[in-house]
């Protein structure tokens, strides 16, 4: 009887909520149909719904009824999660390395985590990716309001989909994201407590690379001095007359200040995402070319045309593409700006950060018992792995698993600890900011044996 009630509860749920989805079979650039369950949608944020949050959701493709679902944010905040669908966790991949003039192709994965789980990818907050806000007013949000439109999303989206709401859920995303997850993890955690429907089968949450506390930039310089960029004798000398903080510098400290500035005339030609990958700038805000003489200058650099920026601008080619945004069911009134696939402008214009410290989260999280992945590409310099390993210290939980390689084909993939409080810590050998744009393979067997709660 009380199971009958929660069915006709949900079925009067799933009736107020507007059904704003369509599935995707065909994606221009893509060889044939899809090999996979793509549906795009939005959802309504708000009252008045002014905020409409764009997604795109993949079906595991193994067993969707059982395996685990992830919310997947990518970072920024700005970037669109198209990101972890193309580049990092999911099911496609572009087929070329540089934009040749035609339609970039668009190829399968066969490292997509939607091997064994599903995955929801959102685009947030308002003006990100293909997501939009009808009012200019409605754009603006603090990160506390942006987490709150996410957990609205989620709530929403799965009274929509009530066949997923007993699944294993987890929270994903990387960089910026480190600051947010825990936020929504906890937001949704207290809605589960008071009661509120539908109960989301919560089980914990996974971090890449991510942005946790405002020290980090701290890391950097030794970071830099253990990857042998800067001399033992430059490293020594900043730590004397700068006492290792190198975010508050004093001016009149006069023999730091010169130390610094020979750190950063150092590291100056080094990618700060990947330092083995070339120096060749950012694809932030990146817009296709509108002359030919603009776009001959962007050719110009034969080494920077393999380089991770160069494919990164290959997602800003494909999806300002009407023939793409038609099928992937853009709404046209909504196109009012070249879709990029990081929109670092939200940042100064309508985006709040209130709060750079995600620690307390992380904290409160494990005392509920909470699952967590925390991972870093050891050679990103943007979230040195040194500051992720010490905020984890900090936690000061009893280490259950300790230091030892973990292995793909025979090969050390990276390293891994693992503590009493459900947290496990792992590195990507050679990866970058993010792990997952650089290491697939790697990534896609530690994520599949950690939420398989294996150990790696």
């Amino acid at each position: 009887m009380l199971h009958l009630l929660f069915l006709v509860t949900l079925f009067l749920h799933v009736q107020s909520v507007p059904q704003n989805r369509s599935i995707v079979e065909f994606l221009p650039g893509f060889d044939g149909p899809l090999p996979f369950y793509l549906e795009t949608g939005y959802i309504g944020i708000g009252k008045s719904e002014e905020v409409q949050l764009f997604y795109y959701f993949v079906k595991s493709e193994s067993d969707p009824r059982k395996d685990p679902l992830l919310l997947w944010l990518s970072g920024g905040p700005g970037c669109s999660s198209f990101t972890g669908l193309a580049y990092e966790v999911g099911p496609l991949d572009f087929g070329q390395k540089a934009y040749n003039g035609s339609l970039p192709i668009l190829v399968s994965s066969p490292y997509s985590w939607t091997k064994f789980a599903s995955i929801l990818f959102l685009e947030q907050p308002a003006n990100t990716g293909f997501s939009y806000a009808t009012t200019s007013e409605a754009c603006k949000c603090t990160d506390l309001q942006a987490c709150d439109q996410v957990y609205e999303f989620l709530r929403k989206w799965l009274v929509n989909h009530p066949e997923f709401i007993l699944n294993p859920f987890y929270v994903s995303g990387d960089s910026y994201s480190g600051i947010t997850v825990p936020v929504i993890v906890q937001l949704i955690s207290d809605g589960i407590e008071a009661g509120k429907e539908p109960l989301i089968n919560l089980k914990g949450y996974s971090l890449g690379n991510p942005v946790t506390f405002p020290e980090e930039d701290n890391y950097r310089i030794p970071y830099c001095h253990g990857m042998g960029l800067i001399s033992d004798e430059l490293y020594e000398s900043l730590n004397e007359f700068c006492k290792g903080d190198y975010i508050n510098i004093d001016p009149t400290n006069k023999q730091c200040v010169e130390n610094f500035k020979m750190f950063k005339n150092l590291v100056s030609g080094i990618n700060n995402g990947q330092i083995l990958e070339p120096e060749c700038g950012t694809d932030i805000d990146f817009h296709p070319p509108q002359s030919s003489n603009e776009r001959r200058s962007l050719e110009e650099d034969f080494i920077c045309q393999e380089s991770r920026v160069a494919t990164n601008k290959l997602a800003t080619y494909w999806a300002n593409d009407p023939r793409v945004q038609e099928a992937l069911h853009v709404r046209k009134d909504t196109i009012r700006r070249p879709w990029t696939r990081c929109k670092q402008t939200i940042m100064y214009t309508s985006y709040k950060v209130t709060f750079k410290n995600s620690i307390p989260y992380h904290v409160n999280l494990s005392s509920k018992g909470y699952r967590s992945l925390i991972y870093s590409g050891d050679h990103d310099m943007v979230v040195p792995f040194q500051s992720t390993q010490a905020w984890i210290k900090y936690l000061n939980y009893s280490i259950i698993d300790e230091w030892r390689p973990w292995m793909v084909d025979g090969q050390v993939g990276g390293y891994t600890k693992s503590y009493s409080n459900h947290m496990t810590y792992a590195t990507i050998k050679g990866g970058g900011h993010t792990a997952p744009e650089y290491k697939r393979e790697e990534s896609f067997h530690m994520f599949k044996r950690w939420i398989a709660q294996q150990p790696l």
